[in-house]
């Protein structure tokens, strides 16, 4: 059965699980992601099966055996205060994850058309730029895009947007092959920093049909740990509710094995980046460093 477009919680979840979602599940041919969620001390061995994919601590650090090799991961404490090193597995890959003191941990993942070897590669790998201003300013962390990482078909970027901005504005779309747009199915996973005064925090999503050949209309709260399956249409925005950072991690992938990204904007408001002119982005960014 394919998910639905907006996936709660832990609706997915199964043993050491919180998100297990794969191509098929959400209907789709390409794009994956699991999230595992170690105690201290605990091991869990997964497959990759035809997929590539990074592993992306989220919070903690851990040991990764692979190839007869251990990659060790300094990882971090949050995804609002840092960012990370990571490891490329490749597909027809079993591998091991052991945390000694407990965490979390991302495994984004695409269907793989070739064979590229197990890497490693430190926070500096990470290409940081904030994006927008004013309101629209939030902070883009690139994992496997626009920063030499090579893959087979597998993209990987988060976004930190500060509590009462939007981010993933003007809505955007990439679902066909063009000089100016690339199709690629995105999984967004969310994450919503906890605040000392209250909560639950929550934020919301949007994803809407740019012909009305393929009709799709989500406008959705999102909360922590909730997924959104994006298969093709504008999407956007993304908006942290005022009080509560919101954090997500967006995993592309599409036919084409370029690697490129390009994702035009509904014109209905591509005008909103003129304005973003002489403004100044938000003081609060950047957040992770």
């Amino acid at each position: 059965m394919t998910l639905p477009s907006h996936v709660r919680a832990g609706s997915t979840a199964h043993s050491s699980l919180t998100v297990d979602i794969s191509p098929a599940d959400a209907g789709w041919c390409y794009s994956g992601l699991r999230v595992a969620v170690l105690e201290p001390g605990q091991a869990l061995t997964l497959e990759s099966g035809d997929s590539e994919l990074l592993v992306l601590p989220l919070a903690g650090a851990c040991t990764v055996e692979v190839g007869g090799q251990s990659h060790q991961l300094a990882g971090r404490e949050s995804v609002f205060k840092q960012i990370t090193d990571y490891l490329y597995v490749p597909r027809s890959s079993t591998f091991t994850l052991t945390s000694a003191a407990g965490g979390r941990f991302a495994l984004p993942a695409a269907v793989a058309e070739r064979d590229l070897p197990v890497r490693y590669f430190p926070r500096e790998q990470v290409g940081v730029t904030i994006r927008g201003a004013g309101d629209c300013s939030r902070q883009v962390s690139n994992y496997a895009l626009n920063n030499d990482v090579l893959t087979s078909r597998l993209l990987v970027t988060e976004v930190l947007t500060p509590g009462g901005n939007w981010s993933s504005y003007p809505a955007h779309k990439h679902e066909t092959k063009s000089e100016v747009e690339r199709e690629l199915e995105e999984v967004y996973y969310f994450e919503i920093a906890p605040s000392p005064e209250g909560g639950p925090g929550f934020g919301l999503h949007r994803t809407y049909a740019s012909s009305p050949e393929r009709p799709i209309d989500v406008c959705v709260e999102v909360r922590d740990g909730d997924v959104a399956l994006v298969p093709y249409g504008y999407h956007g925005p993304c908006v942290a509710a005022p009080g509560y950072d919101m954090y997500y991690l967006n995993v592309m992938a599409g036919p084409e094995t370029d690697l490129v990204w390009l994702a035009p904007d509904d014109p209905a408001h591509h005008w909103l980046r003129a304005s973003w002119e002489g403004q100044e982005p938000d003081p609060r960014l950047p957040m992770a460093h």
